[in-house]
């Protein structure tokens, strides 16, 4: 009779353990966007065309790369350079990163976050006007 207490006590370890291992907390989620959003500018502003990609969300790549390779294409694009993060949100899968001089938006994918539009400024009433952006 003792068998269901152990497993019992295995399961509630498990989901425990299951759920500390793959949940970030809020502030942790911003960080680490504001980290990416920043890399991309920098690297960009560096001439580091492979780098900028290697952070950009597979529909964002594929948007850019329509007329040249990625690397190329997205140091033609009129990003501003990195500047001071004013507030980042997260909201689920997807994160707002507000810098002084842009706004970097990102979505969760299985290797973590990755950027679907920068170069973003708000338009009053309607939706961002973004540099870069994915399909």
């Amino acid at each position: 009779m003792r068998r269901p207490v152990i497993l019992r006590n295995v399961l509630v370890s498990a989901v425990m353990l299951l759920t500390a291992a793959g949940c970030a907390t809020v502030g942790e989620r911003e960080r680490t966007a504001a980290e990416l959003a920043l890399r991309l500018l920098t690297a960009v502003d560096a001439g580091d065309g492979e780098a900028a990609c290697a952070v950009l969300a597979p529909g964002t790549v594929r948007t850019v790369a329509e007329d040249e390779p990625c690397p190329q294409a997205i140091l033609d694009k009129d990003l501003p350079r990195p500047g001071t993060v004013v507030e980042t949100s997260v909201y689920g899968q997807w994160a707002q990163v507000e810098l002084d001089d842009d706004t970097v938006f990102l979505g969760a994918f299985p290797g973590g976050w990755r950027v679907v539009a920068a170069g973003c400024t708000p338009q009053a009433s309607r939706p961002y006007v973004c540099t870069v952006e994915g399909d």
